[in-house]
């Protein structure tokens, strides 16, 4: 009938048609992967095994040195050794200037080849002028000592510079406290006597008043180093009591013994100190003579010297 409204064709969709909706397509998913302390630990305890020997023996001294390489919290454990290489290795590899810097001070002229990605810096130039300089003065000081302890050795054998009687004469404070003081009147008559011998008289009246002069150019000087010695103790208020106990102690003579020792074991060491004031040091310091001196071995020497000196020649 006209008029009327004939229902929607339904339209069949076109089998060849593509539906154009996206498709969501099955990718597979990245994950990172996180690795575990222990295995960071591990790695860099493996490029620590692989760095150049250069970078290996200057990051040794300074582990070996002692120095703080990490602030760490109260009650924290110790770093372990291998702990230090591997924050010393990641400061070095991070900061190269900083490290050197920081360490400058427990290196040797040897270590500065694993510096020499940074010797255009001045800040490089300059620690590595500082690090040579130290040398030297540790060489040269190393020769200076070696050649005093040949020339020590040289004197004992000679008997004369290091008799009793003549280091009395150089330090007769330190003799009276050590020795003087305790001596009997028969210690005391036998040691003028000595005196006489080590002075090359042979008798007289000449001889005696050689003797006698010399004696008093000792008491002399002792009264006045003493006087010395006591305005320090009033400045320093000594106890009274204390003073007491130590005039009236009586060595024992194993006591005299160890109190003879320690004197000419500390004249030793001003001698090696160079503080015997009247002994010309030239001779013996600038004297290639003594390089060939087979009279120092090392267990000898360790009595007086101290090989730990790192804390020497700190500069800048």
């Amino acid at each position: 009938m006209w008029g009327e409204i004939d229902p929607p064709v339904k339209v069949q969709a076109n089998q060849f048609e593509k539906d154009e909706r996206p498709k969501l397509t099955e990718e597979p998913v990245k994950c990172s992967v996180k690795h575990s302390p222990e295995h960071k630990q591990e790695q860099l305890d493996s490029e620590v095994e692989e760095v150049s020997a250069s970078v290996s023996a200057m990051l040794e001294a300074v582990v070996q040195s002692g120095s703080l390489v990490k602030s760490q919290q109260i009650g924290e454990a110790e770093l372990t050794t291998q702990e230090r290489r591997r924050e010393l290795l990641l400061q070095y590899r991070s900061k190269p200037l900083v490290f050197l810097e920081r360490y400058h001070t427990c290196l040797k002229p040897q270590h500065l080849t694993a510096f020499e990605h940074v010797t255009s810096d001045p800040r490089a130039q300059h620690y590595s002028k500082v690090i040579q300089r130290r040398a030297t003065g540790n060489t040269d000081r190393t020769r200076v000592r070696n050649h005093r302890y040949a020339a020590l050795r040289a004197l004992q054998r000679e008997g004369h510079y290091f008799s009793e009687e003549q280091m009395r004469k150089r330090e007769p404070l330190l003799y009276e406290h050590y020795i003087g003081q305790y001596l009997t009147d028969e210690e005391v008559l036998e040691r003028s006597q000595e005196a006489m011998l080590d002075g090359g008289c042979t008798g007289g009246l000449a001889s005696l008043l050689l003797n006698s002069y010399d004696e008093r150019l000792i008491q002399d000087r002792l009264q006045q180093e003493q006087e010395r010695e006591d305005e320090v103790e009033e400045e320093e208020e000594d106890d009274v009591e204390e003073e007491t106990e130590q005039k009236t102690w009586e060595p024992n003579s194993e006591e005299k013994s160890l109190l003879r020792e320690e004197f000419i074991s500390q004249m030793h060491q001003r001698f090696l100190d160079g503080k015997d004031k009247d002994f010309n040091y030239s001779e013996v310091d600038e004297n290639p003579d003594y390089d060939n001196l087979d009279i120092v071995n090392r267990d000898e020497e360790e009595k007086y010297f101290d090989e730990d000196e790192e804390e020497e020649f700190m500069t800048e």
